[in-house]
Protein backbone atom coordinates (compact mmCIF):
# COMPACT_ATOMS: atom_id res chain seq x y z
CA UNK A 1 0.00 0.00 0.00
CA UNK A 2 1.06 3.77 -1.34
CA UNK A 3 0.89 6.32 1.57
CA UNK A 4 1.15 9.99 0.25
CA UNK A 5 3.54 12.40 2.02
CA UNK A 6 4.04 16.67 1.65
CA UNK A 7 7.97 17.41 2.23
CA UNK A 8 9.24 20.88 2.91
CA UNK A 9 12.73 21.45 2.52
CA UNK A 10 15.02 24.28 3.09
CA UNK A 11 18.49 24.93 2.75
CA UNK A 12 21.36 27.09 1.72
CA UNK A 13 21.46 27.14 -2.09
CA UNK A 14 23.72 24.74 -3.51
CA UNK A 15 24.37 22.38 -6.79
CA UNK A 16 22.83 18.86 -5.50
CA UNK A 17 20.50 19.25 -3.52
CA UNK A 18 17.21 18.08 -5.32
CA UNK A 19 19.06 15.57 -6.66
CA UNK A 20 20.46 14.06 -3.30
CA UNK A 21 16.21 14.27 -2.31
CA UNK A 22 15.14 12.81 -5.26
CA UNK A 23 17.85 9.93 -4.85
CA UNK A 24 16.63 9.31 -1.23
CA UNK A 25 13.05 8.90 -2.06
CA UNK A 26 13.42 7.01 -5.07
CA UNK A 27 15.97 4.37 -3.14
CA UNK A 28 13.27 3.96 -0.80
CA UNK A 29 10.42 2.80 -3.15
CA UNK A 30 8.78 6.38 -3.39
CA UNK A 31 7.61 8.20 -6.40
CA UNK A 32 7.88 11.83 -6.92
CA UNK A 33 4.18 13.17 -7.91
CA UNK A 34 4.56 17.03 -7.84
CA UNK A 35 6.11 20.05 -6.43
CA UNK A 36 7.46 23.62 -6.39
CA UNK A 37 10.85 24.65 -5.74
CA UNK A 38 12.73 27.75 -6.23
CA UNK A 39 15.94 30.15 -4.81
CA UNK A 40 15.38 33.12 -3.25
CA UNK A 41 18.27 35.01 -2.05
CA UNK A 42 20.70 32.88 -1.59
CA UNK A 43 18.34 29.95 0.04
CA UNK A 44 16.87 27.18 -1.50
CA UNK A 45 12.94 26.19 -0.75
CA UNK A 46 10.52 24.09 -1.61
CA UNK A 47 7.70 21.65 -0.94
CA UNK A 48 7.09 18.45 -2.75
CA UNK A 49 4.67 15.39 -2.65
CA UNK A 50 5.43 11.79 -3.02
CA UNK A 51 4.07 8.10 -2.89
CA UNK A 52 5.81 5.55 -0.89
CA UNK A 53 5.39 2.33 0.29
CA UNK A 54 3.94 2.46 4.02
CA UNK A 55 6.71 -0.45 5.00
CA UNK A 56 8.91 2.14 3.91
CA UNK A 57 8.03 5.44 5.65
CA UNK A 58 10.13 4.86 9.01
CA UNK A 59 13.55 4.26 6.60
CA UNK A 60 13.16 7.52 4.39
CA UNK A 61 12.54 9.27 7.49
CA UNK A 62 15.32 8.07 8.73
CA UNK A 63 17.51 8.30 5.36
CA UNK A 64 16.24 12.32 5.52
CA UNK A 65 17.21 12.80 8.67
CA UNK A 66 20.98 12.17 7.79
CA UNK A 67 20.68 14.73 4.99
CA UNK A 68 19.86 17.25 7.79
CA UNK A 69 23.47 16.88 8.81
CA UNK A 70 24.45 18.35 5.29
CA UNK A 71 22.58 21.82 6.47
CA UNK A 72 19.05 20.86 4.65
CA UNK A 73 15.92 21.48 7.18
CA UNK A 74 13.43 18.76 6.18
CA UNK A 75 9.42 18.77 7.78
CA UNK A 76 7.99 15.76 6.66
CA UNK A 77 4.13 15.34 6.67
CA UNK A 78 0.91 13.07 5.87
CA UNK A 79 -0.63 14.85 2.73
CA UNK A 80 -4.48 15.36 4.35
CA UNK A 81 -5.36 16.22 0.72
CA UNK A 82 -7.94 13.48 0.09
CA UNK A 83 -10.07 14.33 3.18
CA UNK A 84 -9.43 18.16 2.68
CA UNK A 85 -11.11 18.77 -1.09
CA UNK A 86 -12.30 22.27 -1.04
CA UNK A 87 -15.61 23.67 -3.02
CA UNK A 88 -15.94 26.48 -4.93
CA UNK A 89 -14.03 28.11 -8.34
CA UNK A 90 -10.60 27.98 -8.82
CA UNK A 91 -9.19 32.15 -9.81
CA UNK A 92 -5.97 33.48 -10.73
CA UNK A 93 -5.55 37.16 -9.48
CA UNK A 94 -2.77 39.28 -10.55
CA UNK A 95 -1.27 42.60 -9.03
CA UNK A 96 0.75 44.94 -10.96
CA UNK A 97 1.47 48.45 -10.05
CA UNK A 98 4.17 50.57 -8.20
CA UNK A 99 5.82 49.00 -5.45
CA UNK A 100 5.35 50.07 -1.75
CA UNK A 101 5.67 48.42 1.47
CA UNK A 102 1.86 46.90 2.73
CA UNK A 103 0.61 45.61 -0.75
CA UNK A 104 0.47 42.01 0.35
CA UNK A 105 -0.50 42.59 3.53
CA UNK A 106 -3.44 44.95 2.66
CA UNK A 107 -4.83 41.97 -0.79
CA UNK A 108 -4.61 39.22 1.84
CA UNK A 109 -6.17 40.83 4.38
CA UNK A 110 -9.39 41.33 1.88
CA UNK A 111 -8.66 38.01 0.99
CA UNK A 112 -8.86 36.20 4.35
CA UNK A 113 -12.03 38.43 5.02
CA UNK A 114 -14.34 37.23 2.34
CA UNK A 115 -13.26 33.47 3.14
CA UNK A 116 -10.80 32.86 0.42
CA UNK A 117 -8.03 30.57 0.60
CA UNK A 118 -4.38 31.23 -1.18
CA UNK A 119 -3.23 28.27 -2.98
CA UNK A 120 -0.45 29.40 -4.70
CA UNK A 121 1.64 33.07 -4.51
CA UNK A 122 4.47 34.68 -6.07
CA UNK A 123 5.89 37.62 -6.62
CA UNK A 124 8.93 39.54 -7.53
CA UNK A 125 9.98 43.50 -7.49
CA UNK A 126 11.23 44.55 -11.25
CA UNK A 127 11.87 47.47 -12.91
CA UNK A 128 9.27 49.09 -15.58
CA UNK A 129 10.47 48.61 -18.98
CA UNK A 130 10.33 52.59 -19.49
CA UNK A 131 10.72 54.29 -16.85
CA UNK A 132 13.05 52.19 -14.75
CA UNK A 133 10.35 52.68 -11.85
CA UNK A 134 10.11 50.00 -9.35
CA UNK A 135 7.00 47.78 -9.77
CA UNK A 136 5.28 44.89 -7.64
CA UNK A 137 4.54 42.02 -9.74
CA UNK A 138 2.07 39.36 -7.99
CA UNK A 139 0.31 35.99 -9.61
CA UNK A 140 -1.86 34.21 -6.97
CA UNK A 141 -4.07 30.73 -7.65
CA UNK A 142 -7.42 31.40 -5.67
CA UNK A 143 -9.95 29.02 -4.14
CA UNK A 144 -13.16 31.01 -3.58
CA UNK A 145 -15.86 29.40 -1.75
CA UNK A 146 -19.04 28.92 -2.84
CA UNK A 147 -20.46 31.18 -0.06
CA UNK A 148 -18.12 34.08 -0.59
CA UNK A 149 -19.96 37.35 -2.20
CA UNK A 150 -17.66 37.77 -5.30
CA UNK A 151 -18.84 41.14 -6.62
CA UNK A 152 -17.80 42.37 -2.61
CA UNK A 153 -14.85 41.12 -3.13
CA UNK A 154 -13.82 42.58 -6.11
CA UNK A 155 -14.98 45.98 -4.83
CA UNK A 156 -12.98 45.62 -1.60
CA UNK A 157 -10.11 44.56 -3.98
CA UNK A 158 -10.51 47.81 -5.78
CA UNK A 159 -11.09 49.89 -3.35
CA UNK A 160 -7.65 48.67 -1.85
CA UNK A 161 -6.22 48.69 -5.18
CA UNK A 162 -6.83 52.31 -5.77
CA UNK A 163 -5.27 53.26 -2.36
CA UNK A 164 -2.38 51.44 -3.17
CA UNK A 165 -1.68 52.80 -6.51
CA UNK A 166 -1.80 48.98 -8.13
CA UNK A 167 -3.96 47.11 -10.70
CA UNK A 168 -5.76 43.73 -9.81
CA UNK A 169 -7.41 41.75 -11.84
CA UNK A 170 -9.52 38.26 -11.69
CA UNK A 171 -9.63 35.70 -14.02
CA UNK A 172 -11.72 32.37 -13.06
CA UNK A 173 -10.16 29.15 -14.03
CA UNK A 174 -10.93 26.39 -15.93
CA UNK A 175 -11.99 23.09 -13.77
Amino acid sequence: MQIPLVMTIISPDRTGLVESIARTVAEHGGNWLESRMCRLGGEFAGILRIEIPVDKKSALLAALQKLQANGLQILVRDDASASAKASGKQTKLEIVGSDRPGIVREITAALARAGVNVEEFSSEVVSAPMSGETLFKAVARLQIPERCDLAALKKDLEKIAADLLVDVSFAELAG
